[in-house]
């Protein structure tokens, strides 16, 4: 088998990007640096932010720049793409179309892991454009899931969360995900997805219950199996 090589199209935000690299590191079963897949991490922090763009509807510049970032990996010898920012995963399909490297589609990923467990009624936590979009809705009904958003004073403080504070490098409101947590408990939910690298930031900070899938996790867990490399398991 020829060397497989992971690309990263991070940048969404960094310090996501980094916690992503991390997870990737910690569920890779390695005793030495060579037992390590190869990654090649571009961190494109001038990439347009997702949620605007998408819920305004101009979204030519955003999805070029996407474009021209995956093309940049797959021509340096990438075999495999990896995007950690749900939002942007709006315009995954459409980047596979035009790139010849497979993209791990984070989100149907988890929703097919949630199916696995046996799940039924998974709550999103994630950006107003991601919960708009109905992105994680989609994924989800494909599985036999049906995905539950919150509630508009519950959005909110996920929102807080992503942006008033894990973007402005702090660690996060406990108080604000705890009134999350009630929430999306009382909605009936069984389970529920960390839908946003930003929320992957905050739950490095807290320890989360088991009720949580980190979408970003599922995906390095992906990532290190599609590159051939063994999992920790953990």
């Amino acid at each position: 088998m020829s060397e497989q090589r992971l690309g990263v199209l991070g940048g969404m935000g960094p310090q996501a990007t980094q916690v992503f690299y991390q997870f990737v590191l910690d569920r890779t079963d390695a005793v030495r640096d060579q037992d390590h897949l190869p990654a090649l991490i571009l961190s494109d922090t001038g990439i347009p932010d997702r949620t605007a763009a998408i819920l305004s509807g101009n979204t030519g510049g955003l999805y070029q720049r996407l474009l021209k970032d995956a093309k940049m990996l797959e021509n340096c010898g990438c075999t495999v793409l990896a995007i950690p920012c749900n939002t942007s995963h709006y315009f995954a399909d459409r980047l596979q179309g035009e790139i010849g490297v497979p993209i791990i589609h984070m989100l149907r990923e988890t929703a097919a892991a949630l199916a696995a467990q046996g799940k039924k009624r998974p709550g999103i936590l994630g950006t107003d454009g991601t919960i708009q979009t109905g992105l994680y809705q989609k994924e989800c009904a494909a599985v036999g899931l049906e995905a539950v958003a919150p509630d508009p004073d519950t959005q909110k403080l996920v929102m807080s969360i992503i942006y008033d504070e894990i973007k402005q490098g702090e660690t996060g409101s406990r108080d604000k995900f705890a009134k999350i947590d009630r929430a999306i408990r009382k909605a009936g939910c069984d389970c529920a997805i960390l839908a946003c690298t930003e929320l992957s930031v905050f739950a490095t900070y807290h320890t989360l219950p088991s009720f949580y899938t980190d979408a970003m996790m599922v995906m390095a867990e992906r990532a290190v199996e599609r590159c051939g490399y063994p999992l920790r398991t953990i």
